[in-house]
């Protein structure tokens, strides 16, 4: 069964994703994956899904898929994310992060948004930040 992003992936919750209704569905080791549904308010003037809420699909997937490659990892900063989009999406997304490369504290990864045809609308290469239980501190920049 999904859930909301924030709250399983993430140890807390991420009211952006909530708004966005993106749902869990599933991570392990290296991989996570998220859907959505599009909804009136997620579309573009074409009255397709706006690139803002793919590039955010495949943010929170690769971000979540990074931060399992250390168990002592409390979160993850995004350092650098380039996307490709291939064509235009309505209806299910479906967005699969996948680690390339984990160190400990850069992690490389890779990231698909696909239609409910399975078709591929945008694929992406990200690195991210792992952040450290002493890096927790809000005040901090």
């Amino acid at each position: 069964m999904s859930s909301p992003v924030g709250e399983t992936f993430f140890g807390r919750r991420i009211p952006f994703l909530d708004l966005l209704g993106a749902r869990a569905e599933g991570r392990e080791k290296g991989r996570a994956v998220v859907t959505l549904e599009m909804r009136e308010e997620l579309r573009n003037s074409w009255q397709f899904a706006h690139g803002g809420v793919i590039v955010t699909l495949l943010d929170v997937c690769m971000g979540s898929a990074a931060v399992t490659v250390d168990p002592e990892a409390k979160g993850i900063v995004t350092a650098a994310l380039s996307v490709s989009f291939f064509r235009s999406a309505d209806g299910a997304l479906r967005a699969e992060g996948r680690v390339l490369r984990g160190g400990r504290s850069i992690v490389h990864c890779e990231g698909e948004v696909r239609d409910a045809a399975g078709e591929l609308v945008a694929k992406a290469l990200g690195t991210f930040r792992l952040k450290r239980k002493s890096e927790d501190d809000p005040t901090r920049p």
